[in-house]
């Protein structure tokens, strides 16, 4: 075994590596509580089914919620979670329809 997790979202796929094992030694010493230097990954995922995604979650033990927030193109879905460090990712739907308007 290597010693990382793969997450994998549609075409993207990223390595974490936690710290205490031998790969994560290589990369030296984890930032502190207060030392973080990234707030958050968003990963944008197209097509998007937030139930599916809150049911994939649920099955690994993570629970999670679809909450509404402004991003790069509006306003839009997006779920909150945490990597095995603590690190913030979101994973983020395409933005609402707009409402028409008469």
């Amino acid at each position: 075994m290597i010693g990382h997790y793969q997450l994998r979202i549609g075409n993207a796929l990223i390595d974490l590596v936690p710290v205490q094992g031998k790969l994560g030694s290589l990369g030296g010493a984890a930032p502190g509580a207060e030392g973080r230097n990234v707030d958050h990954i968003c990963f944008r995922v197209l097509p998007w089914n937030g139930e599916a995604i809150l049911a994939e979650l649920q099955e690994y033990g993570i629970e999670a919620e679809i909450v509404s927030r402004y991003g790069a193109e509006g306003d839009g879905p997006s779920i909150y979670l945490s990597d095995p460090e603590g690190n913030a990712l979101e994973l983020k739907g395409p933005p609402w329809a707009p409402i028409p308007t008469s």
